[in-house]
């Protein structure tokens, strides 16, 4: 019998949408805009804090907690070329 999610569980939409473009591309490293931010979850965000030298922290989704790296969407032009060259 197949396991039913209950809402808790269930993936947002926003890491829906970021899930199935990383499954497209999976050697992207892609970033977000959310809000005034922008972010990037899991392998990617591990990455992105670490090259980019900012906190890396956790986003609730659903029932499990998701890796989260961003940054003030007015600070782009600062970090992108430094993700472009690593």
């Amino acid at each position: 019998m197949a396991h039913k999610a209950t809402p808790s569980q269930k993936t947002s939409p926003l890491m829906q949408q970021y899930n199935g473009i990383k499954a497209r591309y999976p050697d992207a490293l892609l970033l977000f805009r959310v809000g005034d931010f922008y972010e990037t979850f899991g392998q990617d965000a591990i990455k992105a804090a670490g090259i980019l030298g900012i906190v890396l922290t956790k986003r609730n989704n659903g029932s499990d907690q998701t890796e989260l790296a961003g940054f003030p969407h007015h600070s782009l032009q600062t970090y992108l070329p430094k993700l472009v060259q690593s």
